[in-house]
């Protein structure tokens, strides 16, 4: 019953598909001349560009080393950074030294404070202006301002 009709339905379906197909092989002549004329057209692109594909490949290339060497130069990390870290590191380093060596001095006019009797009159004398009985200590004057008045003419 039903398997007749959907086997009725299936030969038409097969009848239009073989017509369908001698459709397309009638008109299968100008389809190729379609194609053959876009080919036709497109050929001088298509040359011209396989011949352009080295020098697009070389520019791509040298591109990317151009970016490449800008960001080695001047990237976050790059050339100009690392001189400028080194230079800061070495005069980091130099004033480390001088610290170091204001620091040692330090240590040893302390250690001289402590036992030294000698270094403990000195250090007396000329901050404390400490005198033994029968010196006299010289304090010179303060330095008197060398500026010139300042300049009122313009008030009345």
């Amino acid at each position: 019953m039903d398997i007749r009709i959907t086997a009725l339905s299936r030969a038409r379906a097969l009848a239009l598909s073989a017509d369908r197909l001698r459709r397309i092989a009638q008109h299968a002549p100008q389809a190729e001349a379609l194609a053959e004329g876009w080919i036709r057209r497109a050929r001088p692109f298509l040359d011209r560009a396989y011949g352009l594909r080295r020098r697009a490949a070389t520019i791509g290339v040298g591109s990317l080393a151009l970016l490449l060497f800008v960001h080695v130069m001047f990237g976050a990390n790059g050339m100009i950074a690392y001189r400028q870290k080194k230079a800061e590191y070495e005069s980091l380093r130099k004033r480390i030294l001088l610290e170091q060596t204001e620091n040692e001095r330090y240590t040893k006019q302390i250690q001289d404070l402590k036992s030294d009797q000698k270094a403990i009159e000195k250090e007396a004398r000329e901050q404390l202006h400490y005198a033994r009985p029968g010196e006299y200590v010289y304090v010179p004057p303060a330095p008197a301002d060398t500026l010139p008045p300042a300049n009122h003419s313009a008030k009345h």
